[in-house]
Formats: C-alpha cells, sequence, structure tokens
C-alpha cells in the first residue's frame, strides 16, 4: 500500500464509557471458555497505523504501540512507528515469505502473556484482511482491531472524491482476481470512480489499464497515479490509454475517474 510520506493510561478511575487500553486484562469466570478467548483477545491488537506518516496514526494506536511487550509487522510497517516504540520491547519484522512463521512466533509470546502489537498499513480492513486471517490463526481466537486511516481515504482527499460516489477496490490480494476484475468495470460502466490499489507486480497500473480497455472502457477515462500521498499533486495524470505501457513502483494507488461527475443535489442553489 502506498505511504504517506509512556506508560497505560486505563485505570479504575477512568470515567464511564472511556476508552480503556485493549490490554487491560480482567479476570474471567472460571470454567468460562467465552471469557478466557475474550482476556487472549485483549493480549494482542492489530493496528491500523496509517499510509505510512505517524500523522496519521490514531491516539488509540499510538498508545497501544508504546504499551507493547512486542511490536510486529512487515519492515516498512514497523519503521513508520519505530519512533513510539518502547527501548524494552521485542521488535519482531516479517516479509512476505517468512510472515506465516513469524506469526506464530508472536503467537508464542503473546500466549505467554506479552503484550503484542501487530501493525498493518493503512486500515485493516481495506486492504489487510488476509494478514488479519493469518494473525487470528496463529493466535488460535479473534483479536482485537484498531481501525485506521487507509491510503484510499486520503486519496479521496486529495482527489476531491467522496465515497458514495466511489468504489474501493484493492488487488492487492492472493488468489484468483477475476471476480474484483469483472467488479471494476462494472463500476465504471455505473458511472462510478475507482479507487483502486494495484497487485505487484502482475497486475499494476499499466496492466489495469490494458485490462479495462481490451473490455471496451472508454479510452477517455481520466486516471491518476499517486506514489507519495504527502503530495499534493499527483505522480501522473492522463487518461487509460497513456497509462498503458507506464511503470511504477509497488507502492501506488490510482484514481480513475468517472466519465462524467454525478450530481451534487446542490444544482440550481445560490
Amino acid at each position: 500500500m502506498p505511504r504517506v510520506s509512556g506508560r497505560r493510561q486505563g485505570s479504575n478511575t477512568d470515567a464511564p464509557g472511556s476508552d480503556h487500553s485493549c490490554f487491560c486484562r480482567h479476570k474471567a469466570p472460571e470454567n468460562s471458555r467465552s471469557s478466557h478467548v475474550h482476556v487472549e483477545a485483549e493480549m494482542i491488537a492489530c493496528i491500523g497505523a496509517g499510509p505510512g506518516h505517524l500523522d496519521f496514526l490514531t491516539q488509540k494506536g499510538a498508545r497501544l504501540v508504546r504499551e507493547a511487550d512486542v511490536v510486529a509487522g512487515f519492515d516498512a510497517v514497523v519503521d513508520v512507528v519505530r519512533p513510539l516504540i518502547s527501548p524494552n520491547a521485542r521488535i519482531v519484522t516479517m516479509g512476505y515469505r517468512d510472515q506465516v512463521a513469524r506469526l506464530e512466533e508472536v503467537a508464542e509470546l503473546h500466549h505467554a502473556g506479552q503484550k503484542c502489537a501487530v501493525v498493518f498499513m493503512g486500515d485493516i480492513h481495506f486492504s489487510g484482511f488476509q494478514y488479519l486471517e493469518r494473525v487470528e490463526t496463529a493466535c488460535g481466537h479473534q483479536v482485537e482491531t484498531v481501525p485506521g486511516i487507509s491510503s484510499a481515504q486520503v486519496l479521496a482527499s486529495r482527489g476531491r472524491v467522496c465515497f458514495d460516489e466511489t468504489t474501493f477496490l484493492t488487488f492487492h490480494r492472493r488468489g484468483d482476481l477475476t471476480p474484483f476484475k469483472t467488479h471494476l468495470r462494472e463500476v465504471l460502466r455505473a458511472g462510478r470512480n475507482a479507487i483502486v490499489i494495484p497487485r505487484p507486480w502482475d497486475f499494476m497500473p499499466r496492466d489495469i489499464a490494458t485490462y479495462l480497455l481490451a473490455g471496451g472502457a472508454s479510452t477517455a477515462h481520466r486516471v491518476e497515479v499517486w506514489e507519495n500521498l504527502t503530495r499534493q499533486e499527483a505522480e501522473w495524470t492522463g487518461t487509460l490509454t497513456d497509462l498503458e505501457g507506464r511503470d511504477f513502483s509497488d507502492m501506488t494507488i490510482m484514481l480513475i475517474r468517472a466519465l462524467t461527475p454525478m450530481p451534487t443535489g446542490l444544482e440550481g442553489e445560490r
């Protein structure tokens, strides 16, 4: 996904409804399996770290990273939160090839009573659901999830599009992309914008353009490709036809605009 270039606070004096730390442990009733799983889940949190800059990390996510005994994630994501990690914390980094083994290591530490934070780029439920499933498989139970700000949200702000007129699709997943490719075609035919995360390296922006044009998409669709969302302008702008054959890094996100903007509902107002 593209990047945008203390002590525990919870206590028994917190006001009702306040956000207690996900790492707080509560005594479970004896012989209660569901309560035991709840306590287990509270000792590990999956945190959306935002699109690559601490300015976009939520306060809750930052607090959980600071309190963690173990911080884990892909190298690029851990580097984002590294300034917040306690000097006494254990850091577990991983890549695509060794993620299963490394997450099993994290799960062992979690079951041993260590407070674990697994950090995700962006927001977990925008494009990190497969990684979340691997975390929960390693742990053997559901875990706490803390939302983050997705690069898709930042792009919507940069491109000044709203999500009721825009569909988000991620191809940054394993498995067959055919249903998602078909959905992208349908989205554009329906007159909606599309925010798209490509898949390195077999379905990159140029491949997406080729696929859409081969399926009859208009050559007039305007496209923006962003690689660094800290900038105020896109890395590249043009049409689907212009996009064919162009190379970008694996940290890209695209905005494919509808041919005609949807009415705002405010037409005619002064």
